[in-house]
C-alpha cells in the first residue's frame, strides 16, 4: 500500500513513518509512505499556497492550484488514488473506515490549513474524514492518526491474531492485562491468569471484555452480534454476580 500525505509542515508528519510497527513496515516493503510539501506545487516566487477569500471575512484560504498539480502529478506518476481530505466535518474516523481505506492500494491524503481550501480542490476528493468533533490548527494531526490506525490493517504490518484481540476489533473493549511481578504493591495479578487453564483464561478475558463495555462503552455493546463465546462468557458473568448478590443458580 502507498500513502501519500501532502502538506504545508512535511517535518511536523514525517515522524510517523520513524517508529514502531509502520517503520519495520516500510523497511519491510510491506508499506509505502510518501510526505510531500504542497509548496512544492507552487508557481511563485514566495511559494504561496493561501489567499483571502471572495466575499471578505476572516482568515486566508488554501489556494486550488497546487492541490490540483500535485493531483496531476500523481495521477501521471502512479495512477488514480483514493483521496482523503482531513476536515472536522467528515465522517469521524473508526475501525471500519480504518479497515476500508486499508483495502485501497493508493491512498492521498490532503492536510488543511487556515480558514480551510478553496471548494473546488472537494472535486479531487473521495471522502473527508474528521477525527472527533473538534477544530485542530490544522490536517497533519488527524493525517497521523489516519495513517497509524489505516496502516495496523495492512497485511503483515500487525500480527493477525494481535489485531483480533484489541479493543474495537469486534465491537468490545479489550479485556485487562497483566505481566510481573504477580503481586506489586499488594494489588495482585488474577489467580485464573496463572492457572496454565488456557479455556477458563479465554472465558475470563471474554467476560472481562464485556463487562468493561456494558460499563465503558454501552452504545458499542448495544450493536453488536453475539456468538457463542460471547453468550458463554454473559452466562458465567451472571453467575458470580449472583453468587456475589447470595442468590443461588
Amino acid at each position: 500500500m502507498r500513502i501519500t500525505i501532502v502538506t504545508i509542515f512535511p517535518d511536523m508528519v514525517k515522524v510517523v513513518k520513524e517508529y514502531g510497527v509502520i517503520a519495520r513496515a516500510i523497511k519491510e516493503g510491506k508499506l509505502v509512505i510518501d510526505v510531500v510539501n504542497l509548496r512544492d506545487y507552487t508557481t511563485d516566487k514566495h511559494r504561496t499556497v493561501d489567499d483571502y477569500p471572495f466575499g471578505g471575512g476572516p482568515g486566508m484560504v488554501m489556494k486550488p492550484e497546487p492541490f490540483f498539480r500535485f493531483y496531476d502529478e500523481y495521477v501521471e506518476k502512479f495512477g488514480k488514488p483514493y483521496v482523503v481530505f482531513t476536515s472536522p466535518q467528515g465522517k469521524v474516523l473508526n475501525n471500519e473506515i480504518a479497515k476500508a481505506l486499508a483495502k485501497k492500494e493508493k491512498l492521498v491524503i490532503l492536510c488543511g490549513r487556515y480558514e480551510g481550501v478553496d471548494e473546488r480542490v472537494m472535486n479531487l476528493v473521495d471522502e473527508e474524514i474528521s477525527i472527533g468533533d473538534y477544530v485542530l490548527t490544522g490536517g497533519e494531526i488527524p493525517a497521523m492518526v489516519i495513517v497509524d490506525v489505516v496502516s495496523r490493517f495492512v497485511p503483515g504490518v500487525v500480527d493477525k491474531e494481535s489485531l483480533k484481540r484489541e479493543s474495537f476489533y469486534n465491537d468490545l473493549l479489550d479485556y485487562p492485562n497483566y505481566t510481573r511481578p504477580r503481586e506489586y504493591r499488594g494489588l495482585k495479578v488474577p489467580e485464573i491468569l496463572l492457572s496454565g487453564d488456557h479455556e477458563k483464561i479465554e472465558i475470563w478475558r471474554r467476560k472481562e471484555s464485556i463487562l468493561k463495555t456494558i460499563i465503558r462503552r454501552p452504545d458499542l455493546f448495544l450493536k453488536k452480534d453475539l456468538d457463542k463465546e460471547d453468550k458463554i462468557a454473559i452466562i458465567k458473568l451472571v453467575r458470580e454476580l449472583m453468587e456475589c448478590s447470595g442468590k443461588s443458580t
